[in-house]
């Protein structure tokens, strides 16, 4: 079993716990990860463009001559595409850019991620990630002496509202609790930082 060195809010190195091979331990999936990167950028577009069809733009209603005998081309509307003003053909309209994975393509793509922080070096455990009050100067030393200042995702096993408040200011930091990790947030993460309780709760939901 992979091993991991684990740190107290000081950044002294307080023991190592053992990594499940089957959570941390996988040949990383670059295809799998490079998926669920390419589903949740996907559902972060909005798909809110819109255009209005020849239906839907005002006016228009009247002939604007008559079908024969005038030596132009036939027009029914003033409304229509190929007019000044006219609505728009084959136009964007709101949809979802979503698609759908299987459970099991997200799930390997989950441990492959994880398993490419352990095999980099970037998973630091924590052995009891908290903090006592809300307060950013500190979350930002504690970042410091665990080496992750340049950012990271911070993983604890519940919600932790001083945590999440002392860390919501800090730049190129995102909180999240085990039972729903992103893939892209621990691939966007410089640094995994995982609560001790956090990896217990992470094998157990995972396995």
């Amino acid at each position: 079993m992979s091993k991991a060195t684990v740190f107290d809010m000081s950044g002294k190195q307080v023991g190592e716990i053992e990594l499940s091979d089957a959570i941390f331990g996988v040949e990383p999936n670059k295809p799998a990860m490079h998926m669920l990167v390419k589903l949740h950028l996907a559902n972060l577009r909005q798909g809110t463009q819109s255009t209005l069809t020849r239906t839907e733009v005002n006016g228009g209603g009247r002939k604007p001559w008559r079908q024969k005998g005038t030596g132009r081309a036939r027009q029914g509307s003033t409304r229509a595409p190929q007019w000044t003003h006219g609505g728009v053909a084959l136009g964007p309209k709101p949809r979802t850019y979503g698609f759908s994975l299987n459970k099991k393509l997200r799930r390997i793509a989950l441990k492959s991620a994880l398993s490419s922080k352990v095999l980099s070096g970037d998973i630091i455990v924590v052995d009891n990630l908290k903090m006592d009050e809300i307060k950013t100067k500190g979350f930002v030393n504690f970042l410091g002496a665990v080496d992750a200042s340049k950012g990271a995702l911070v993983v604890t096993a519940e919600p932790n509202a001083n945590v999440i408040k002392s860390a919501r200011n800090v730049p190129g930091v995102k909180t999240t609790v085990a039972n729903i990790l992103s893939v892209y947030d621990i691939i966007n993460g410089r640094k995994l930082i995982v609560d001790r309780a956090a990896v217990a709760r992470i094998e157990e939901v995972y396995a």
